[in-house]
């Protein structure tokens, strides 16, 4: 936090910018943690606007997580139809995956906004899948404009106190997530043979390099 909050007085919203655009692309820096810390600048030293601080998380995200969409259609893609035998991805499973990514798409990246780590690598996992593109920007915007409205004004308003008390409910967040995550992966395991036939009827045809 001393660092980012550096970073914020040194350099602005450039900073606050270039930190979450990385966090969304998928680099492991604090991008929440740029947001609250310009919010709270902007409600105590004044320094910033919080709606620019606002537009400026917003536009980040949305920035970030398109380009890590576009690695993970072209790159990443490859990889798994390439690679994908070798950790057991067959073509149904991964069929399934594009599947689940087609009809769960957009909750999975609204979700996934909210949440560290996941929040991280959610556009590349969608390009990788191959989510239709325009549902991944449809659903990209959304998240990334309610995520920065909400925790932007909340730390604005409460500054610290917001800082201290969301950091338990990250933790409480990762918790459910990661049981949830669990739950889903058991779940898929038990019906994957439907599932997968669900898929090739909804997805016909061999893989193919789009």
């Amino acid at each position: 936090m001393h660092l980012i909050a550096y970073l914020i007085h040194e350099y602005g919203l450039i900073a606050v910018a270039t930190v979450i655009a990385l966090e969304c692309l998928g680099f492991p820096v604090p991008g929440e943690t740029a947001l609250l810390g310009a919010a709270i600048d902007a409600g105590t030293r004044h320094d910033l606007s919080i709606g620019a601080v606002i537009i400026t998380a917003a536009g980040a995200a949305i920035v970030g997580r398109m380009i890590g969409y576009a690695i993970g259609r072209e790159l990443g893609y490859r990889l798994v139809l390439r690679y994908g035998s070798y950790v057991g991805l067959t073509v149904g499973r991964i069929k399934l995956s594009q599947y689940l990514f087609l009809k769960h798409g957009g909750k999975i990246i609204f979700v996934a906004q909210f949440l560290p780590v996941l929040r991280s690598f959610a556009g590349l996992f969608a390009g990788a899948n191959v989510m239709p593109w325009r549902m991944f920007l449809f659903a990209n915007a959304l998240s990334s404009s309610v995520w920065a409205v909400s925790y932007g004004l909340a730390a604005y308003w409460a500054g610290r106190e917001f800082q201290q008390s969301h950091r338990h409910a990250a933790i409480f967040l990762l918790i459910i997530a990661a049981v949830a995550i669990v739950a889903a992966g058991i779940f898929v395991h038990r019906r994957e043979a439907q599932l997968i036939a669900e898929a090739e009827r909804a997805l016909p045809g061999p893989l193919k390099l789009r």
